[in-house]
């Protein structure tokens, strides 16, 4: 279906339904065939922007990464006919219902994208239906959004970095503090006994006091 350039918008600020089996008469409508219906709704808003035009999308954080053949061409036509230039990571429990984690794709319609910030949203505690996110939440990616400024919970990706046979725009922050390695069970286990023995001569003390 052909849009005319009256009927196309300066922005677009969508959170369209997750699901699949969209019906194949429906996908026939659109260049990118899925039966997941986010991706039919991310195709139809890039085409209705204009030149120039901005959105935010919320969708699945699988669609960064998934390796279908649908995915990975909607991933394309994003970063070259689009200027991506932020994915928002939200926590689990962003929205009530969804089930699954999300992103929110920052981008505008008209260049290729050259590099992609990153900032994953970290509220510090668990979200829930009477523990919603809120504006104190968002300020510092507010603060930061469009800076392309790297701190512990942001990051900026080169596209040319990005393999083309996938396109893989996955969240992986290199940022992060490292978690300190496991022990092994054998350390472990010389702790355990150490502090065993420590107890003990505390109790040999105690019973010599009695």
């Amino acid at each position: 279906m052909d849009i005319q350039e009256k009927d196309r918008h300066d922005i677009v600020l969508a959170n369209p339904p997750f699901g699949g089996g969209e019906r194949k008469e429906v996908q026939q409508n659109f260049p990118i065939k899925s039966g997941e219906t986010a991706y039919l709704f991310l195709q139809h808003f890039i085409r209705k922007l204009k030149a120039g035009g901005r959105a935010a999308i919320v969708i699945k954080n699988t669609f960064l990464s998934n390796t279908d053949n649908a995915s990975i061409a909607l991933r394309r036509e994003l970063l070259e006919s689009c200027t991506l230039h932020t994915v928002l990571d939200l926590p689990g429990g962003t929205f009530q219902g969804a089930g699954v984690k999300t992103v929110v794709l920052f981008f505008e319609k008209g260049a290729p994208t050259r590099k992609v910030w990153y900032y994953q949203l970290d509220p510090g505690r668990s979200l829930g239906k009477t523990n919603p996110l809120n504006d104190d939440d968002l300020k510092e990616f507010v603060a930061l959004q469009g800076t392309s400024k790297e701190t512990p919970k942001s990051w900026t990706v080169k596209v040319a970095d990005i393999g083309t046979e996938t396109y893989d725009l996955s969240v992986k922050n290199p940022n992060a503090p490292e978690e300190a390695p496991l022990r092994s069970p054998e350390e472990i286990i010389d702790d355990m006994l150490a502090r065993d023995k420590e107890t003990a001569e505390i109790l040999e003390s105690i019973r010599g006091m009695l």
